[in-house]
């Protein structure tokens, strides 16, 4: 299975990868921390090699030994694992759910540097993702150039124009998607053209195309719309680079256009999936553009700020998003995230990940209804923006599956399909 090559392949490739890049800061952690930090580099790095190790032999999947605040919660999953497992064995690396292990990866990675001070802030992902960024210059300037020339005249826009630009941005963002580090195990995976340009020919290639109910929703929440209550997005962000960038062009888009009042950006609290977005990637993006010395980019960066400072943008993190459950027990394991979303009038979940943990990462059949794949996750009415990286897909029509399989084997894994996918709340 895909899940089988991920782990056996990726997994590794991206922990020796890790192990290399605190190589490469050797004489920075000494110039900072002197041997301190040389032999926190060193503990990190033996801890990661046995990490490898382990994954590679399919060792049983160990408790979490630190102290950071969410161990217990891993370790009670840990718990669960095992009970599903009926006696057959411990949960091993292979013969565990992929999201579990994968997420756990993730989580040891962090601890291998936060158990290792005075490298503990130390993010291994920070060069790939400001890599990413820089690499999609001339997209991020088409972006943003494009998105400028749209605030000069988008009071004069009629609901019919409004319309087709929210469709333009979603489809930006959608595919956006694509530049995603921990698919490519950190490869190159730049956004290197305009995304506007090729948007017509785009279309075939989203398999459900919910567009028409998001605009159906912001436009009667804006008419429902009194004094007293704003009209809340909340975007559930993936990568950063460029994906970010696109995410927030149509968050301002949606201020802009009036469609909502504030914004809230979710990321993750710890370095995440190589390319995920933290807050520390968030505020070095906005600054990047402010400080770039291009009109528009320098723009963007300028108003973005100031939407941060007004408080109509808003950005948070939970551990959460960090825990490896699915999203059907939020409510249960972060009943204070699940409330909070419910004060969301629509949440925008962006990637794959995401789309796992929404669909609690089964081997639906095709046409199960993706309400149904939620599992009662239903804070608010939601939508995944997501290209396809993984094989669980729900909310095909009949057919069209098995039709796209019998042409292209990899149609699931190669991000060359998406969907914007709609489910209203009850």
């Amino acid at each position: 299975s895909f899940a089988y090559f991920t782990i056996k392949d990726r997994l590794p490739q991206i922990l020796t990868r890790v192990i290399d890049t605190l190589h490469r800061h050797k004489n920075e952690f000494f110039e900072e921390h002197g041997e301190k930090g040389i032999e926190a580099e060193k503990r990190a790095i033996s801890f990661l090699s046995k990490l490898r190790n382990e994954l590679q032999t399919d060792k049983p999947v160990t408790p979490l030994e630190d102290e950071l605040p969410d161990a217990a919660l891993w370790n009670q999953y840990l718990d669960y694992q095992r009970n599903l497992s009926n006696g057959n064995g411990e949960p091993s690396w292979f013969q565990s759910p992929w999201l579990y292990v994968e997420c756990y990866m993730y989580r040891r990675i962090h601890a291998a540097l936060a158990q290792n001070p005075p490298i503990d802030n130390f993010d291994v992902f920070k060069e790939g993702k400001a890599q990413n960024f820089f690499e999609s210059q001339e997209a991020v300037i088409a972006l943003c150039t494009y998105f400028q020339e749209l605030l000069k005249n988008i009071k004069d826009l009629d609901e019919k124009q409004l319309q087709e630009e929210l469709f333009n941005l979603l489809q930006v963002s959608l595919w956006g998607n694509k530049c995603d580090l921990s698919f490519s195990a950190g490869e190159d995976s730049s956004q290197k053209s305009s995304p506007l340009q090729s948007l017509e020919n785009m279309i075939p290639y989203i398999l459900v195309n919910d567009m028409e109910k998001l605009w159906s929703l912001l436009v009667n929440a804006k008419k429902r719309n009194t004094e007293k209550s704003n009209v809340r997005v909340d975007i559930i962000l993936d990568n950063a680079g460029f994906e970010l960038v696109s995410d927030l062009v149509l968050a301002d888009f949606l201020l802009s256009s009036k469609l909502a009042d504030e914004v809230h950006f979710h990321g993750k609290s710890i370095p995440w999936y190589v390319s995920d977005t933290t807050k520390r990637d968030f505020n070095w993006t906005i600054k990047q553009l402010q400080s770039a010395n291009h009109m528009w980019m320098s723009r963007c960066g300028i108003n973005w700020e100031g939407n941060l400072k007004k408080g109509v943008w808003v950005y948070r993190d939970h551990m959460f998003w960090t825990l490896p459950h699915d999203f059907s027990s939020m409510a249960e394991v972060a009943p204070d995230l699940y409330a909070d979303l419910q004060q969301s009038n629509l949440l925008l979940f962006k990637g794959d990940l995401n789309y796992r943990k929404l669909t609690g990462d089964r081997k639906w059949e095709y046409t199960v209804p993706f309400h149904q794949a939620l599992n009662k996750f239903h804070p608010a009415p939601l939508c995944s923006l997501r290209t396809l990286k993984s094989d669980t897909q729900v909310g095909l029509k009949p057919g069209q599956g098995e039709q796209i399989q019998a042409s292209e084997p990899e149609w699931m894994v190669s991000g060359k399909y998406g969907v914007v996918q709609f489910d209203a709340a009850l």
